[in-house]
């Protein structure tokens, strides 16, 4: 048996994963288990830790030990790490490379029963690519990874054959897309390395007025790469302190920005298609979970199909890095299917916390039955079955379900989270009907493409409508999720409408919900009218003895 544990440490969203003979078998971003969002802060002397909780949870789910582990694959080469004092010298970058450095004599605190010499250091953009190439379905794909930054580089393009990634290019840095954007997303007042998918949706809400100035600051050079000039940000439109108001100059900017990296994107998707010959292509990095520019690569771009890795952030180069390992080991690595890769509880398991919680619940013969009607009656679902989801997105396991046929519901909602007003929601369909209701990429099961939403339906679903006409939406194949589709049947049979709104399980500044405790915490401290644990249901006005 080969045993390879994949942690991702250095910059942020700490995680942990698990293949066995090349298959994967556990990945759990830390965040879901210690509570604090994204794990830990993403500055520099914060490298030292690691995702001990993810870690533990891997091998516990395994059955498996510390001496167990044949290799433990870090995302992150020190080696090649960008020089103290140069161009990305932000100070603590000899620290960070330290740290980095030290990691198999961290692992071996965490992990005491394995030799520090198992721990291999794997390039942080070879782990991205990895798990885009590897993990996913496409043969032979080309690979574009985009993000913030790895060692001292921000872009690789490349292509895997036969699993065997074939780097082209990368990007030194400063020059960084993702740097930009978190840039941007801090001068409009809000979490870098955290929020940047809020200036995405902000930048719907107004022309790009600054574009023709940011195609002269953002060039690509032909090469496969790119520069980004330094930016004034304050030219355009004044730094926001935190909560405070937003103003049009802000919206477009955000627009501007947003229309750019669309643009480059796609000059970089093209380069890569000429370089490499190939028919499809797979992304990873933060950059990739720009849904919008994901939608306009996949109608405008040169390739016939494109991948996304579903946990396409830094969490994801913790998979990346072991399946990069285990095929070195000479494994056979076989692709995910599907992103319910963490905790699960059984049934009895839940309902002994609902018996300890002091919870009146029920068991319906028919859960998704039940929550159709609850649902089709206006009221907010906390939904949580089976495992739950790697990377950032509630896919079904983890959501907040509503009825999509009120606009007001998006406001109640964003009410509910503690969200801006103008935020989306999205909208999850079963995989046969995704067509009639939405025009984009079917399937779509781990909404990462936005799609625009049809004329005709637009009224009929105005909750998860985009002021563009857009919805960023989830399909289900009911034979890989037969729960969640038994529940759009049971809600299109009452309403005549085959859609919900599908929004993760938490409260803003909070991670999504991961253990039953967690959703009971949400549900008795938010206003949600329906708890659906497995098979139970829970009701406002039957909780906690009412």
């Amino acid at each position: 048996m080969s045993v390879v544990l994949g942690i991702n440490a250095v910059f942020h969203d700490p995680a942990a994963a698990l293949v066995i003979d090349g298959e994967i078998v556990a990945a759990c971003e830390e965040e879901r288990l210690s509570r604090r969002k994204h794990g830990k802060a993403a500055v520099p002397f914060s490298t030292w830790e690691l995702p001990a909780a993810s870690m533990r949870w891997c091998l516990d789910e395994a059955g498996l030990g510390d001496g167990d582990v044949d290799a433990v694959a870090y995302s992150y080469d020190p080696a090649l790490a960008a020089p103290v004092n140069g161009v990305v010298d932000d100070g603590w970058e000899g620290l960070r490379t330290l740290y980095a450095q030290r990691a198999p004599r961290f692992v071996s605190t965490v992990m005491p029963g394995l030799d520090p010499e198992r721990v291999r250091f794997v390039p942080h953009h070879l782990a991205h690519a990895a798990s885009a190439a590897l993990a996913g379905p496409l043969e032979d794909p080309a690979v574009l990874v985009l993000d913030g930054r790895g060692e001292c580089h921000s872009h690789l393009a490349g292509r895997s054959i036969d699993g065997a990634i074939e780097p082209y290019v990368a990007q030194a840095l400063p020059h960084s897309l993702g740097l930009m954007y978190e840039d941007l997303t801090e001068h409009l007042g809000f979490h870098r390395s955290s929020d940047e998918y809020k200036v995405m949706a902000l930048a719907s809400y107004a022309e790009a007025d600054f574009i023709d100035e940011f195609r002269r600051l953002v060039t690509t050079t032909g090469d496969g790469g790119f520069r980004v000039a330094p930016i004034d940000w304050s030219r355009f439109a004044p730094a926001v302190a935190a909560g405070a108001p937003l103003g049009d100059q802000h919206a477009a900017l955000a627009a501007s920005v947003q229309q750019r990296l669309e643009e480059v994107v796609l000059e970089l998707a093209r380069w890569v298609h000429a370089r490499s010959g190939a028919r499809t292509m797979a992304m990873a990095g933060g950059v990739a979970l720009n849904c919008v520019a994901n939608g306009r690569l996949a109608a405008e771009g040169p390739f016939e199909q494109v991948w996304v890795q579903p946990a396409a952030g830094d969490a994801g180069t913790a998979l990346g890095a072991a399946l990069q390992v285990a095929r070195g080991r000479g494994d056979r690595i076989r692709p995910m299917d599907g992103a319910a890769l963490g905790r699960g509880w059984s049934d009895d398991e839940i309902e002994d916390v609902l018996r300890v919680a002091g919870v009146a619940y029920e068991r319906p013969d028919d859960v998704a039955d039940v929550v159709a009607a609850e649902l089709a009656a206006d009221r907010i679902v906390g939904w949580f079955q089976g495992r739950s989801e790697y990377g950032p997105r509630a896919l079904g396991h983890r959501s907040l379900l509503a009825n999509p046929m009120r606009r007001s519901m998006l406001h109640r909602l964003n009410d509910v989270k503690g969200r801006e007003q103008f935020r989306p929601v999205a909208p999850l369909v079963t995989l046969e009907r995704a067509a009639e209701v939405f025009d984009g990429v079917v399937p779509s099961p781990y909404m990462l493409f936005v799609h625009a939403v049809r004329d005709e339906w637009r009224e009929r679903i105005p909750a998860v409508v985009h002021v563009d006409g857009t919805a960023r939406v989830q399909t289900v194949d009911r034979t890989e999720e037969p729960l969640v589709a038994r529940l759009l049947d049971a809600f299109a049979r009452r309403t005549g409408v085959p859609v919900l709104v599908n929004t993760s399980f938490n409260t803003a500044g909070r991670p999504m919900v991961d253990a039953p405790r967690d959703a009971l915490e949400v549900f008795g401290s938010s206003p949600l009218d329906v708890l659906a644990m497995g098979p139970f249901v829970v009701r406002r006005g039957h909780a906690w003895g009412q």
